[in-house]
């Protein structure tokens, strides 16, 4: 790929992402809870089958019952994140707006 075009697909936003939240993108937290949820069902397929030596209904069945519950915690998990950091955004930004109005005022 030349460089001209890399550059480009690094600029484009298309690239980026869903830029709709502070955070630049509203899909963090399924992200997550998604990520968090097969880490949970490949273990528990590994697991169940390797080390506990199960049937393969009893392996599917429970890594399909921890892939769902994993899911849920890490959905709220990744909520909570994206809400603490738009506070914490939202904060700096007013402490950054407060700033430059101090700094705006005349000298005279």
């Amino acid at each position: 790929m030349p460089i001209a075009e890399w550059n480009q697909l690094q600029n484009s936003q298309s690239a980026i992402g869903n830029r709709q939240s502070a955070i630049g993108n509203r899909n963090v937290p399924q992200r997550i809870a998604s990520i968090l949820a097969l880490v949970a069902f490949a273990l528990c397929l590994v697991v169940g089958s390797l080390h506990a030596g199960n049937t393969f209904t009893t392996t599917v069945t429970r890594a399909l019952a921890a892939m769902g519950a994993t899911f849920v915690i890490g959905l709220a998990i990744g909520l909570m994140g994206q809400r603490m950091l738009e506070e914490n955004l939202r904060a700096h930004e007013e402490k950054l707006k407060e700033g430059q109005a101090k700094v705006q005022a005349p000298d005279r």
